[in-house]
């Protein structure tokens, strides 16, 4: 089969591809897609499959022909839509199974009662084996790179098993997930962008949420209201709305200041559900406090871990992380999250005011 390229004018850059989570996974493809996968103009060796490159597949089908070499197997496999040439390597156990000659001699056929250590050993070998010695009509497993071998398209295996799969239950699962998976993410256009620097255009919304840490951070924000840094985001929407209107046909929408609340609220409850941001006291006057600049909340979270670590309770391993986030909510705010306060303890441990003792305790130096 003649490897087809593909236009360079449809292939994204390559240095977008890692964004791509597929191009990192093993793609669980159909045989019939991955024979027509086009290749790489950019890099030989990767391939497309719609916009999505791929470089490594997961394939489970039936065993059609096998041709065996000295340090590989060449095992032909169907998974009903086509027929792929799998290159498996052979392990030690299978060149040991060979030259039987190697291991003979070696161990003595001393057993510990019932159990004889050189014959389970040999068992467990003969087992792994089996599972690597595949006859035609048995089901196999592979994974590996993708490779175009005399115009051949193939799989170059870096795992391999037998599948033992009496009633089919593997492959009825594998024939219901893989459907599935087309649908959620390879049939579906891949959505990358260059800016005129080259970097790849991130969403407006990640956007505005990191516009808003770096205010923080270069302000030192400790609290604020909404509407004190609504206008940091005004640059975002009038930036969508003339990009919006430079592709399409203007249409009825949302007014800019409706867009503007609505990203902000979405920024918002995004710090909040990391932890950045938490509001003391809920009323109408929206006030959010900064976590890690509330100075008072610091105090109140080191005066917990100081008193209560030196309790006999406490005294092993520190404080758990609920028994601080109990405390503080009692002493300080009921509106503080877990979230916020490991936003707290990750500033105190850096600050080396507490310690952590686990992964959820933390005590005093």
């Amino acid at each position: 089969m003649q490897a087809a390229t593909m236009d360079p004018v449809e292939e994204p850059p390559s240095i977008l591809w890692g964004l791509d989570p597929i191009f990192s996974a093993f793609a669980r493809l159909y045989v019939r897609d991955i024979l027509q996968m086009t290749e790489s103009t950019q890099v030989p060796g990767i391939y497309f499959y719609k916009s999505h490159p791929i470089y490594k597949v997961d394939v489970l089908g039936t065993v059609v022909y096998k041709r065996e070499r000295e340090d590989f197997f060449c095992y032909g496999v169907d998974d009903g839509t086509g027929v792929i040439n799998c290159l498996c390597w052979k392990n030690d156990l299978l060149k040991e199974e060979e030259d039987p000659g190697k291991s003979t001699g070696k161990h003595s056929d001393v057993s510990y009662g019932n159990f004889n250590p050189v014959a389970e050993l040999k068992k467990l070998k003969q087992a792994q084996q089996k599972r690597c010695r595949l006859e035609i009509g048995e089901v196999l497993r592979v994974r590996g790179p993708v490779k175009t071998s005399r115009q051949q398209r193939e799989i170059m295996a870096s795992t391999y098993y037998k599948v033992n799969d009496p009633v089919m239950t593997a492959q009825i699962a594998w024939m219901m997930e893989v459907p599935q998976l087309y649908r959620e993410c390879y049939d579906k256009p891949l959505q990358l962008q260059c800016s005129a620097t080259g970097d790849s255009a991130v969403s407006t919304l990640s956007k505005a949420v990191n516009i808003i840490k770096d205010f923080f951070k270069q302000r030192s924000v400790t609290k604020f209201r909404p509407y004190d840094i609504q206008d940091l985001l005004q640059p975002l929407i009038y930036s969508q709305a003339q990009t919006a209107s430079e592709d399409q046909e203007p249409v009825a929408g949302p007014s800019s200041c409706q867009q503007l609340r609505q990203l902000l609220k979405k920024v918002l409850d995004i710090l909040q559900d990391e932890g950045v941001i938490y509001r003391k006291v809920k009323s109408q006057d929206e006030v959010y406090h900064v976590t890690a600049q509330d100075k008072d909340l610091l105090l109140v979270v080191k005066d917990i871990i100081r008193e209560d670590s030196k309790r006999e309770k406490y005294a092993e391993k520190g404080c758990h992380i609920l028994h601080i986030l109990s405390a503080a909510r009692q002493r300080h705010s009921l509106n503080i999250s877990k979230a916020a306060l490991e936003q707290v303890l990750k500033f105190l441990e850096c600050s080396s005011d507490i310690v952590s003792t686990s992964d959820t305790h933390y005590t005093m130096f």
